[in-house]
């Protein structure tokens, strides 16, 4: 049989046939490999924006990199695990500073995400019914959310002023709090400060989560609690958490994940040098690489964060997901 008999034999053989699934299975790799040529731009801006910058980052950490190599990066003398071991020596005083940013730190970002999601909720549950003027409470709402970080944190810098701050007016002056005006951006009152503008900027993303797994929740299900005679709070306890756990699951690791990087509300709130009681993990890393100039140092820290940050994400992950199985059976 010549090579034109085959292709017509092919061409015309029925559905299901062996020589039907040979003029398919062309069609079928294109269509399946389709997806993966789409994503490969946005691989590629990940690896290059992301992957590249880690690994550099990594290398630099077991690097004496100071300002004295830092035009040629690469020739500056392998340290090994000496970044490691000052950065965790809490007995040396860049330990104990790094050991002091951290606790900092994680007292801010609990306090901030549970107010985030406390908040946030507390509204949702608020514009859940409908009402006259609803839809323009939940634009106001969501106002925060959508300033920019740099315009909305200036304004919160105006407002904590000392002398003509709003915040001072309201509190001493209006409502007489206190013997004399706070200073908010320097002293123990900067943590307050600072988790103030993280919250107000915080909240209304819990709130869009919340209210858009709200809409999931069957009318029928609050319609039955109330004839059976429960009140608000049993049919919060008893219908409205249980159904959003899924979504509070996903909404308090993307809080903590965020609050706990976060650098720019506490730069752009005090600046270069952030108080002892606002010190960052965030701005703390960028003093040591920045400001100091050792940047194997910084590196060595980010590293260090990267690992505690990838910890605490697996065990929610692992421990959210084994109880979601538990609560299936």
């Amino acid at each position: 049989m010549t090579t034109h008999t085959l292709e017509e034999s092919v061409a015309k053989s029925p559905p299901g046939t062996a020589a039907s699934s040979a003029r398919r299975r062309p069609g079928r790799i294109r269509r399946a490999g389709l997806p993966y040529l789409l994503l490969l731009p946005a691989l590629v801006l990940e690896l290059l924006v992301h992957l590249v910058p880690m690994v550099i980052g990594i290398v630099m950490s077991f690097k004496e990199l100071t300002q004295f190599y830092i035009r040629d990066w690469g020739t500056a003398p392998w340290s090994g695990l000496g970044n490691y071991r000052l950065s965790v020596d809490f007995h040396a005083p860049v330990g104990a500073a790094l050991l002091h940013s951290f606790l900092v730190t994680v007292g801010f970002t609990l306090l901030s995400v549970a107010l985030c999601w406390l908040i946030g909720t507390a509204a949702a549950l608020f514009l859940q019914d409908t009402f006259r003027g609803r839809g323009l409470l939940r634009a106001l709402f969501l106002v925060p959310y959508a300033l920019p970080v740099y315009a909305a944190v200036i304004t919160w810098v105006f407002m904590f002023q000392h002398d003509n701050g709003l915040v001072n007016h309201v509190l001493h002056d209006q409502l007489h709090i206190g013997a004399k005006p706070a200073f908010w951006l320097i002293g123990d009152n900067s943590f307050y400060a600072l988790l103030t503008v993280s919250v107000w900027k915080g909240w209304p993303f819990a709130f869009l989560m919340v209210t858009a797994g709200l809409q999931n929740i069957p009318g029928e299900l609050y319609e039955a609690a109330a004839l059976d005679g429960a009140g608000m709070w049993q049919r919060i306890r008893r219908i409205t958490l249980p159904s959003l756990r899924p979504v509070n699951q996903i909404l308090v690791l993307v809080l903590f994940l965020w609050t706990f990087n976060d650098f720019n509300t506490p730069y752009v709130l005090f600046g270069r040098s952030a108080p002892e009681a606002a010190d960052l993990v965030s701005v703390h890393i960028y003093q040591a690489s920045f400001v100091t100039w050792n940047f194997g140092t910084g590196s060595a820290m980010s590293v260090l964060l990267l690992l505690f940050l990838l910890v605490v994400t697996g065990g929610y992950l692992l421990a959210t997901t084994r109880e979601r199985r538990t609560s299936d059976v």
